[in-house]
């Protein structure tokens, strides 16, 4: 009978090298995203790069399209949005929850602009990156809803403003665009957007934050 106490350890083993092993077929569709585009990049590239198999490719990411999800899931939630997260979840007061949006937008585009500014580059005009852009744009939605929520519910948003006006507003001003054209186009330091994001945000969806 084999001993038990090993069976941890050849599971914490497999799943080191089941990770160790889609790093290298992310990183070798980065590399080849970014240098031929994603249109002209096959499975069988990415296999050949990786040094896997395309059975490998497939389990792992499912498809071209799944392994683009995955980079820019990885490069715009990665450890900067994570943090920003974490500071968010110890914000209670719903108003400071709107402004504090502003640290999330910088910390999602940093860490694309970081991770994937040559594969969005070389992949422009590619519907693949569009597609997964559009997926992107509705998650981000999604998760902001929660914070105009909790500012409608504690009475605190902007007279004249429905909910559904404030998301809107609130997903324009936090959108990619705005900070590519501010920040690659115009020169503002991340600094700069986050503090002028910061009080665009608060004085178009907020009565202010309240006096201590």
């Amino acid at each position: 009978m084999a001993n038990p106490s090993k069976r941890p350890y050849r599971s914490a083993a497999r799943a080191e090298s089941a990770e160790r092993t889609r790093g290298r077929v992310l990183q070798a569709g980065r590399q080849l995203f970014s240098r031929k585009g994603i249109d002209a990049t096959t499975i069988c590239d990415i296999a050949e790069k990786a040094g896997v198999s395309e059975a490998t490719v497939y389990a792992l990411v499912k498809s071209k399209a799944g392994l683009l999800e995955a980079l820019m899931r990885d490069a715009m939630f990665g450890p900067r949005f994570q943090e920003a997260q974490q500071q968010l979840a110890g914000v209670t007061d719903p108003v400071e929850r709107i402004a504090f949006t502003s640290r999330v937008a910088r910390a999602i585009y940093e860490g694309e602009s970081g991770e994937l500014s040559l594969l969005m580059k070389a992949s422009a005009f590619s519907p693949a990156l569009r597609k997964s852009q559009q997926g992107f744009e509705t998650l981000r939605r999604q998760m902001q809803q929660e914070r105009i929520d909790g500012l409608f519910a504690a009475g605190r948003a902007r007279k004249g403003l429905t909910r559904e006006s404030a998301a809107t507003l609130l997903w324009l001003y936090t959108a990619r665009e705005v900070y590519h054209k501010l920040v690659h186009e115009a020169g503002w330091s991340p600094d700069d957007y986050q503090g002028w994001l910061e009080q665009v945000l608060e004085e178009s969806l907020t009565q202010g934050r309240k006096r201590k």
